[in-house]
């Protein structure tokens, strides 16, 4: 053993220097220990005294908070890992899942060219919108200079203000397209669970082997979201197109029927409510009958009053 492993292993801390060395705050340790997430510390007198084991904890508890786990989820995980269950597969699946989910790689962009992309002109408000959105992202003592997640997606939105759309439509566009999209990833995050994951996920927290192999599944389902929504979308937008090309040039302007069936973006937690209910086969059957009962209700509730608003008026001398 090196002499600064044997240094670590016997290293000793008051609370104040172990909150020095792992960045967190000794208020924070304290609410750790009551939690149940750190060792008991060695009591010494009147004071308590921690070792390499509690700094290594602290690490470990504020890597897995940059993941993205709650603390009750991470004192799982240790339990686990204090029972002797390896937390490599687990962590493998979370690198897997939070990894990027496309190739496309961000860039940077010069404010000058930022500017030079959209008219030319500063437009503060729209660069705000775009941040919000995501779409730039600030970088730290640069006002010169933005981060670039996406280039794909700023590069539409060039070719679209371009091709002369305004930059409010274009920042809606992304807004109502950005909830339709979160819509369908949930709904393909669902499927797969149910039907692949569960078997690996169902107890919690997974162990070592069903994670990695969890992993791995992520790693090949993957790009299936993506190609499926490339191929519908593809098919939408030339039947679509289509259509709005021939009401265009047909000389009557032909409007569309309107028996024509039109998708409903319905929020996640309703499509489960639904689905728990009925079943999935029977989601959308229900959702069209509850809609029909609906209308017909209100139908009748406006004929009624229509009644008695005509009955009142008959009736005055």
């Amino acid at each position: 053993m090196s002499e600064q492993s044997v240094a670590q292993s016997v290293a000793e801390y008051r609370i104040e220097d172990l909150a020095h060395h792992s960045g967190a705050t000794v208020r924070t340790i304290r609410a750790y220990q009551d939690r149940g997430l750190l060792p008991t510390p060695e009591r010494r007198g009147r004071a308590n005294v921690y070792g390499a084991a509690h700094l290594a904890r602290l690490r470990q508890i504020a890597d897995l908070l940059d993941r993205g786990y709650t603390l009750a989820s991470i004192k799982e995980l240790l339990e686990a890992w204090d029972a002797g269950r390896g937390l490599g597969g687990v962590l493998g699946l979370v690198a897997e899942v939070q990894g990027p989910w496309t190739d496309e790689e961000a860039a940077r962009i010069s404010r000058a060219e930022l500017d030079g992309k959209f008219g030319g002109q500063p437009d503060e408000e729209a660069v705000a919108e775009a941040v919000e959105l995501g779409v730039l992202e600030r970088i730290p003592g640069r006002d010169d200079e933005f981060l670039v997640p996406s280039p794909q997606e700023l590069a539409v939105a060039a070719e679209l203000y371009a091709a002369g759309v305004p930059l409010p439509a274009i920042s809606g566009h992304l807004r109502e397209l950005r909830g339709q999209v979160e819509h369908i990833a949930s709904r393909f995050l669902e499927f797969t669970t149910e039907h692949v994951f569960a078997r690996y996920l169902g107890h919690r927290p997974p162990n070592d082997a069903d994670a990695a192999e969890a992993a791995t599944l992520v790693r090949r389902l993957r790009p299936l979201a993506q190609q499926t929504v490339d191929a519908e979308l593809a098919r939408a937008m030339r039947t679509f197109a289509t259509r709005h090309l021939q009401q265009h040039l047909s000389p009557e302007g032909t409007p569309p029927p309107e028996a024509e069936p039109r998708s409903v973006t319905l929020p996640p937690q309703t499509i489960r409510a639904v689905q728990a209910l009925v079943g999935q086969e029977n989601v959308a059957a229900f959702v069209a009958a509850a809609t029909e009962r609906e209308v017909q209700s209100r139908t009748l509730d406006a004929l009624a009053s229509n009644h008695m608003d005509y009955h009142r008026f008959d009736q005055k001398p």
